[in-house]
């Protein structure tokens, strides 16, 4: 019986060095959301995720701002751009997937107050393996096309946003 116990005593700084390391695999830079008009009740946060050493997922998120928060993509549909709910948004290993306008995005439902440009924002990123991610965005003015853009007619940084929908995601 001592040796069990010896045993799971060594590896338990081994179980949790692993947990760190899933944890620390998934990098999400750039967060940023759209401000909203007064009596809005939709949101939009977007943001970068690398995955280093293993794919994940993102599969759920939430805010304090809203009520809930929605995975959602961009698709064309008989010539219209539609958005549609997303189980999970796949990161491949050393790749970075861009939630952007026009592409991936997290959908902040029944918000609490308006977003307002200036202020930030909490999100937290639920991920299959890395678990959960504390993110800050920073709100950008109604319009903005990217995390630094002062106005509608900014651009994405060169993140793929050829102004037509398709981003090059892959399901």
């Amino acid at each position: 019986m001592k040796l069990k116990g010896w045993i799971v005593a060594a590896l338990l700084p081994l179980m949790s060095s692993y947990a760190l390391a899933q944890e620390n695999n998934v990098t999400v830079s750039e967060a940023w959301a759209r401000a909203t008009p007064g009596g809005a009740k939709t949101g939009a946060a977007f943001l970068q995720v690398t995955a280093k050493t293993d794919s994940d997922k993102l599969i759920d998120a939430r805010s304090s701002v809203a009520e809930h928060v929605e995975l959602h993509d961009h698709i064309h549909e008989n010539g219209v751009m539609r958005m549609r709910r997303v189980d999970a948004i796949e990161v491949p290993v050393g790749k970075t997937v861009t939630l952007q306008p026009g592409g991936y995005h997290l959908m902040l439902m029944n918000l609490k107050q308006p977003l307002k440009a200036g202020e930030t924002i909490d999100l937290t990123l639920v991920f299959e393996k890395a678990g959960e991610v504390a993110v800050t965005a920073n709100v950008q003015p109604i319009g903005a096309k990217g995390p630094g853009s002062e106005s509608g007619h900014g651009h994405s940084h060169g993140h793929g946003d050829d102004g037509h929908g398709e981003h090059g995601h892959k399901h």
